[in-house]
């Protein structure tokens, strides 16, 4: 049946469902919002109305919420007369209802019918269940702004393959891109930039023209909304006390103004690490307060990200008011500076009933307490966020940094770091094997991480992200054996159907053979990696 990501158990039988004109939905409590989202897009694409129909007609589609199943978990049921698909909750209906679709054929993920299409389902029962709760892609709006639009369609995208957390990060050195009321200039400073390097940072090459945008309020509301019928979490990403020149540029007493000229600053064109900080001061924590008030009202998420990652500490060395926080409350050195101030936010968000987040620099100088790790670094990170009691997302560069180059010829376009294939990804295993089962239940999942510094636009991010987000939403949701029991060929076989339904998407992926030509960036520097992944 070619299904991805993978069910847990199918069981086929001889024949097929005959959808026609009077094919209706019957939609259990707590089934209404998916009713809404087949007539809305399986209704568009094979042209059938769907209309309501009662439980004991023939022809229908019975959604219903059914005690007993894990949260997400579903069973789908395709017989002679019907359709029944049962969810632990309204979400496990939903990713029924994804594999129903896949089963209509490539066809069902187009946005009109094409004539003289018919449509049929073969009899079969599956029954299915994620593996991980926590199924996530991280898209950086930051390094180049994707249009609401382009947001919209990546949550449609997340939803096609059972992903179902959305990491937005927002904020960063060369843009900010989200509006806060309190503080417009974060928008009207902070949002764009004067040029953009093309490729990597050692590139001579510039775009010289602005490159900007950002959501405002009502933006994000749509997109919360719009992630929430599709049963996806968005979980916000303010970056912090690093990559924060974007917003010491809108305000310069952000910045530690004893060691450099913050005035002069504006919205970073390049790549790289910023040695540029945020400044440990009372001001600066009651402007991120007010900024985190915000945002709470607008994500009703259970994890905030506060980022935490590459905060160079030179400035706190150099700056004598870092210097007297330091003294002040007692710290050993600029480490722990980082991690009070991580440890404020954590208790700050904590009192309102949220959960923190960040990159595993965060267990630098201590693990703020209550806090979970995103653990890009390799595994090391998550490994002693676990046993020390602290929930991991495992997000690894070595294996599911998306911007990392595909394939080691020479006509990858702008080619950054480690080769990291198709079968790379689908042998990426979350849970390291040195953790006992107590620890592993820390381990909330996974995640792919969409770096954009080389993606301008849409097709860029396509290609990078697919296919290898197919191969890696099966590993986050499917029950598969050890990376080298992973039969691999067979990916590949359901893979050949999956590319025309990726193509019926309009989604710009990497084709097997290669970049088309006008997927290549001829010119343009990139920074390959020669050799397998440092680390693990």
């Amino acid at each position: 049946m070619d299904l991805i990501p993978l069910p847990h158990r199918i069981e086929p039988a001889e024949g097929f469902l005959e959808l026609g004109d009077d094919f209706g939905i019957e939609a259990g409590p707590g089934t209404e919002d998916t009713a809404r989202w087949l007539r809305a897009t399986l209704g568009a694409a094979t042209g059938l109305a769907l209309p309501p129909r009662k439980g004991d007609e023939y022809d229908v589609l019975h959604l219903s919420v059914r005690p007993g199943l894990d949260a997400e978990a579903y069973r789908l049921v395709v017989a002679p007369h019907g359709v029944h698909v049962q969810g632990g909750s309204p979400a496990g209906v939903f990713w029924g209802v994804q594999t129903m679709r896949q089963l209509l054929g490539p066809d069902a993920f187009r946005r009109a019918p094409l004539p003289g299409r018919t449509w049929r389902l073969p009899l079969t029962e599956i029954r299915d269940a994620p593996r991980f709760r926590w199924r996530g892609l991280m898209l950086d709006v930051a390094r180049h702004f994707t249009p609401k639009e382009g947001v919209l369609r990546h949550l449609d995208l997340m939803a096609a393959h059972k992903l179902n957390v959305f990491h937005f990060h927002l904020t960063d050195d060369q843009g900010w891109r989200i509006e806060i009321e309190r503080h417009p200039r974060l928008t009207e400073i902070g949002s764009w930039r004067a040029r953009t390097k093309t490729g990597h940072r050692a590139s001579p090459l510039w775009e010289d023209k602005p490159h900007g945008g950002y959501y405002t309020q009502d933006d994000i509301r749509e997109i919360v909304a719009y992630a929430t019928e599709r049963h996806i979490t968005v979980v916000p990403e303010i970056d912090v006390p690093g990559h924060s020149q974007a917003a010491i540029a809108a305000y310069p007493e952000l910045g530690n103004t004893d060691v450099i000229d913050t005035t002069a600053l504006s919205v970073w064109d390049t790549w790289g690490i910023n040695p540029n900080v945020l400044a440990p001061t009372d001001n600066t924590l009651r402007f991120y307060e007010g900024v985190f008030e915000e945002v709470l009202r607008l994500f009703p998420s259970e994890f905030v990200h506060i980022g935490g990652d590459e905060c160079p500490k030179d400035q706190w060395r150099r700056s004598e008011t870092a210097q007297a926080r330091i003294r002040e409350l007692g710290l050993a050195d600029e480490d722990g500076l980082q991690s009070w101030f991580i440890g404020h936010f954590d208790t700050w968000l904590a009192a309102r009933g949220r959960r923190l987040i960040g990159w595993d620099e965060i267990l630098e100088g201590g693990l703020a307490k209550g806090a979970a790790v995103s653990s890009w670094r390799g595994y090391a990170g998550g490994i002693a966020a676990a046993r020390a009691g602290h929930d991991v997302v495992m997000c690894p560069e070595q294996h599911v940094y998306l911007d990392h180059r595909q394939d080691p010829g020479p006509e990858e376009p702008v080619p950054i770091g480690w080769v990291r294939t198709l079968e790379d990804v689908y042998r990426f295993e979350p849970v390291p094997p040195e953790l006992t089962p107590e620890e592993a239940r820390h381990v909330l999942g996974t995640q792919a991480n969409l770096w954009t510094e080389v993606m301008e636009d849409q097709a860029r991010v396509d290609y990078q992200a697919f296919p290898r987000l197919a191969a890696f939403a099966e590993v986050a949701w499917s029950a598969l054996p050890a990376p080298a029991e992973r039969d691999f060929a067979e990916f590949q076989r359901r893979m050949t159907a999956h590319y025309r339904r990726l193509d019926a998407l309009g989604v710009a992926y990497r084709p097997p053979t290669g970049p088309l030509p006008w997927q290549r960036r001829p010119g343009v520097l990139g920074r390959p990696i020669d050799g397998p992944p440092a680390g693990r």
